[in-house]
């Protein structure tokens, strides 16, 4: 088995067709022109994915015209919920085979408890205007999320 390898800043960001909460195909290719913040978190509506998701809603208003889409294994039912339930206002994608996780390197061997098992490491990718990755970060803490996005893009002027 290979360790997964995230893309490195400066590189082409991983393409990606998934279904969002509303069941309409987005694709990264379409949003050229415009930063996205593309993160990988677990599991809707846990307590870390939660805290997540409502950092990132929390600062949607400061980031201008930045993207923010999550990605999860979640079905896209699912994900609808988790938005109505925390009133999210931002593009949740389903990733139920874990393909595009793959792509990112993030779909990795886990241990819990003793037991391990195949799951999503929660990481974070700014991708710039021209579908480049402007910045990773990789295990990235819920928490942190909100604050390595506002720098980023305060860095990136």
């Amino acid at each position: 088995m290979t360790t997964p390898t995230t893309p490195a800043e400066g590189k082409r960001a991983p393409a990606f067709t998934l279904l969002d909460q509303h069941e309409t195909k987005v694709q990264l290719s379409k949003l050229k022109g415009r930063k996205v913040l593309v993160y990988f978190y677990p599991k809707a509506d846990t307590p870390g994915c939660t805290t997540q998701a409502c950092g990132l809603r929390d600062i949607s208003g400061q980031v201008g015209d930045t993207m923010i889409i999550g990605i999860s294994p979640d079905q896209p039912a699912k994900l609808a919920k988790f938005d109505a339930k925390h009133e999210l206002g931002f593009t949740l994608l389903s990733d139920p085979e874990h393909e595009i996780a793959e792509k990112y390197g993030v779909w990795v061997l886990k241990k819990n408890y003793g037991r391990e098992y195949m799951g999503v490491q929660r990481s974070a990718f700014l991708v710039d205007e021209d579908g480049k990755i402007a910045s990773a970060w990789p295990k990235i803490s819920p928490k942190d999320t909100p604050t390595k996005l506002l720098d980023a893009l305060a860095e990136a002027g």
